[in-house]
């Protein structure tokens, strides 16, 4: 076999080659590089950077748990998605796929029985592993000393791994299919304070189906785009520690339907091509931002670049404090555009929360211009703890 299974069921075995501690899981040891299925009657164990390579599929059944080892820099665990392989995960409402840390004790038994949050880690505890990274040929804007790049390394993965190269040419590249994941207490350090996502869209393109997807308390940002042009509907991010909502490199796509809830950072930090290519602005639409707690702060609202392109529609930002803003509203480069732009404050204190003249489409009020559908989240484990509650 490609990939090297050992299931852990005496708890006088131990690998030590692998670090591994005796669980009853299955560890994954080696890259997957043939057609693989992981069944939701085991928990699987990352026991380092694992890659699905080019020319395979890992397939991953609704309700399946995968845990990942403790580890940091180049021992941070991970799951990968090489450029050329796929990865088709299709959780359900009713057994959505968990990817978690090995110190979370959430079992099958568990999801089966239609309880998804941890029964031992709090929601706000993050770094116990790496995330889900997933890398495609689609374009990005990219550049070095030498000038413009169609391909780069991805943040976290060594430069001598292959695996971790993403960008290139086809906007319609397709790498499977993400539906109802939950992903948590990921963010692990690589290194000089950098931190893996909770979901990584490096290169992905528009052939790439994501949709319902949960990032709890991962240690860095909860969604990150480098490029590509991957559309993501329904997605939720709650407690992370730093932005919610993170675009890089010209990424040209669609976030529809979403909530981001008491992240540490921005939440959102948008920025613009990093080549001389701008392939167009980026879309996100249909959100609520519940930017503080009794407990948690975001950093401010809307961060973005000078040449930063994105549109802005039918947002309300809720629960926000004194001092938190959208950062700027004027691009001497790129263009941002609000429509149905919403913020929970009195009109008489709208200025204090934009920095720069207010445009048309950023109103005060105390609901969404338009209806968001947070039914979705149903599902989720920051909706069944309360925390979608505005």
């Amino acid at each position: 076999m490609a990939v090297s299974f050992t299931s852990c069921d005496d708890d006088d075995n131990n690998d030590d080659n692998n670090n591994t501690i005796d669980t009853g899981n299955v560890v994954v040891t080696e890259n997957i590089t043939e057609n693989t299925t992981w069944t939701s009657d085991k928990v699987y164990q990352l026991g380092g950077r694992i890659s699905v390579e080019a020319g395979a599929t890992l397939t991953i059944e609704p309700g399946t748990i995968i845990k990942g080892e403790a580890g940091t820099g180049a021992n941070a665990t991970a799951l990968v998605v090489a450029r050329d392989a796929k990865l088709m995960a299709e959780g359900t409402a009713d057994a959505p796929i968990i990817f978690t840390s090995v110190a979370d004790e959430i079992s099958p038994a568990d999801v089966a029985a239609g309880d998804f949050a941890s029964p031992n880690l709090e929601p706000n505890v993050n770094g116990l592993w790496g995330g889900l990274i997933v890398l495609g040929n689609a374009r990005i804007s990219a550049s070095n000393d030498a000038g413009d790049l169609t391909e780069v390394q991805i943040e976290g993965i060594p430069t001598s791994d292959p695996n971790g190269l993403y960008g290139g040419s086809d906007d319609e590249d397709n790498s499977g299919v993400l539906k109802y994941i939950s992903i948590r207490h990921g963010g692990s350090n690589i290194g000089s304070g950098n931190e893996i996502n909770g979901l990584t869209l490096g290169g992905v393109g528009s052939g790439t189906v994501v949709e319902n997807i949960e990032v709890v308390s991962n240690q860095d940002d909860g969604i990150e785009w480098f490029g590509g042009t991957v559309n993501v509907t329904n997605a939720l991010i709650w407690n992370v520690g730093d932005d919610g909502m993170d675009a890089d490199q010209s990424w040209t796509g669609t976030l529809d339907n979403f909530m981001v809830i008491t992240v540490a950072g921005h939440s959102f930090e948008l920025d613009g091509p990093e080549g001389s290519s701008d392939f167009g602005p980026y879309i996100m639409k249909n959100g609520i931002v519940i930017a503080n707690s009794e407990d948690r702060s975001s950093e401010d609202l809307i961060n973005t670049d000078d040449n930063t392109s994105v549109s802005f529609d039918n947002i309300f930002i809720t629960a926000i404090a004194e001092g938190q803003q959208i950062n700027r509203v004027t691009h001497d480069v790129g263009v941002v555009s609000f429509e149905n732009i919403v913020l929970d404050v009195n009109e008489a204190d709208l200025a204090s929360h934009v920095n720069g003249e207010i445009p048309a489409g950023i109103t005060a009020g105390t609901a969404p211009a338009t209806a968001i559908n947070t039914s979705v989240f149903g599902w989720t484990w920051a909706a069944n703890a309360g925390a979608t509650s505005f």
